[in-house]
């Protein structure tokens, strides 16, 4: 079969597998649920304003050499004395707050994406080893989790901040920043993802097709990967969506506390910790819109892990 034959025969898988989705029980959910629609809609405008903004953006924001003092605390556009240089306004260093959002939404949403990959990962490796092998690995794993979930998240995330602090310079620290925070923020997670599949996994094992993996020889690793995993994970994708609103407010609040990224290179967080110390001198929206943005964009993931919880689970609809 030639080149152009195989490539129109993945077309066609394509295409077919399109309009299986098209008539699958989750599009029709979708489509019933105007709720969950508007939160879909919501969470893609701020993801591809995100993802472009130095291409929408009026100005870099991160860039100090595009700022100027002389253009400190000028109010939104439709106040007396705005303009439309500063359609939201700008904070006291010049800085353009429609642009400063941008960057700062994409700042929040990378370290969220990285943050919630890295959890998922180990916890679902540590889930599928923990429920697939049991005895002391399984009783081990499920005691660290456990002495880990007894504490909040941002305490773990403080401590973990707190110790990479004292062992790095303070340059080497501000370099790594993201980094930190994406490590911070995984491992104060992962413990959902690690209890969910664990116990998906002990139901799985038990079942034929992989007793008959296992008379024929598969190893134990391929028989997790291949044969587990994909049937335990769509429990993990409703806990993915929602650690991801977890994640981006716990980089907002370590943001916020001043030990997330810097003010050179402000998150939501950030922009928000900056905006608090102006809220009552009368320059409102140095605040008020990176909080708003904030909040729209937590409640717009949360309502789409709401909705996708109840699709993988319909005696909770």
């Amino acid at each position: 079969m030639g080149r152009t034959g195989r490539a129109m025969i993945e077309k066609s898988r394509i295409i077919d597998s399109f309009h299986q989705f098209l008539d699958s029980d989750v599009w029709y959910s979708f489509k019933q649920s105007k709720v969950t629609m508007v939160a879909a809609v919501v969470t893609v405008i701020i993801m591809l304003a995100a993802l472009f903004a130095p291409a929408i953006s009026l100005q870099n924001p991160f860039d100090p050499a595009s700022l100027a003092l002389l253009d400190a605390f000028n109010p939104p556009v439709w106040l007396e004395d705005g303009t439309w240089s500063f359609p939201l306004g700008s904070d006291d260093q010049g800085r353009d707050m429609y642009s400063a959002i941008l960057y700062g939404s994409r700042v929040s949403l990378l370290i969220g994406f990285a943050a919630v990959i890295f959890a998922m990962v180990l916890g679902v490796g540590l889930g599928l080893i923990a429920g697939y092998v049991g005895g002391t690995i399984d009783a081990v794993i499920m005691r660290i989790a456990d002495v880990q979930i007894s504490f909040p998240a941002i305490l773990i995330a403080l401590l973990i901040d707190g110790v990479v602090r004292a062992v790095l310079p303070g340059e080497r620290h501000e370099e790594m920043v993201l980094y930190v925070l994406v490590l911070a923020i995984g491992l104060s997670q992962w413990v959902n993802f690690a209890r969910t599949v664990r116990g998906s996994t002990m139901v799985e094992r038990n079942k034929e097709y992989v007793q008959a993996a296992r008379v024929i020889g598969v190893s134990a690793p391929a028989i997790m990967l291949r044969h587990i995993l994909p049937n335990v994970m769509g429990p993990v994708l409703v806990i993915a969506t929602v650690s991801l609103a977890v994640a981006i407010l716990l980089e907002a609040t370590l943001s916020f506390l001043g030990v997330g990224v810097p003010p050179t290179e402000p998150s939501l967080g950030t922009l928000i910790r900056i905006g608090q110390d102006f809220l009552f001198s009368g320059e409102w929206w140095i605040v008020i819109f990176p909080g708003a943005t904030l909040a729209v964009l937590v409640l717009a993931v949360n309502l789409l892990g709401d909705w996708l919880r109840d699709v993988f689970n319909p005696k909770l609809r």
